[in-house]
């Protein structure tokens, strides 16, 4: 049965596309006989109703969002920029020299280390001396300025 001009009327009325109409299958007679609008007025709410807005599902974005938290597709293939674009080097400056200055804070407050090797290793960490915690709790080891064994570690 040809419903086009019923839905074209009831999308007017509706204030929505034609397609977001939707007609009761098990009224398509009473539909068909409306041939106003006034009688598709009649016919809203039982036989004709407006279908709800379709949204854009998220759902692969997110399982995308969670492989790449885990570090999944983050190889060659899928990468745009620059290795400098995808991380400033200052971001990752910023990232290891509070990592040393935490650790170095931590040695100095336990009294694993004294002040003045404090001082002599925070300058040594903003110079650039060190690449990771890890390199400096080997640097403190081999130089023996770590008062106990088991302060290298780690917190």
């Amino acid at each position: 049965m040809d419903l086009r001009l019923q839905k074209r009327m009831a999308a007017e009325i509706l204030k929505c596309g034609v397609n977001r109409v939707w007609v009761d299958p098990d009224a398509i007679e009473d539909v068909a006989s409306a041939a106003t609008k006034e009688d598709v007025r009649g016919l809203i709410g039982e036989s004709i109703k407006r279908k709800p807005v379709r949204g854009i599902s998220r759902a692969r974005i997110n399982k995308k969002r969670i492989q790449k938290s885990k570090g999944r597709r983050k190889g060659h293939g899928s990468r745009k920029g620059k290795k400098g674009a995808r991380m400033p080097s200052k971001r990752l400056w910023i990232i290891r020299i509070r990592a040393l200055r935490r650790r170095l804070k931590y040695l100095r407050d336990s009294e694993m280390i004294d002040r003045r090797a404090y001082r002599i290793l925070y300058r040594k960490a903003k110079g650039g001396e060190f690449r990771n915690v890890a390199h400096l709790n080997v640097y403190l080891e081999a130089q023996n300025l770590i008062s106990t064994p088991e302060g290298s570690a780690g917190r």
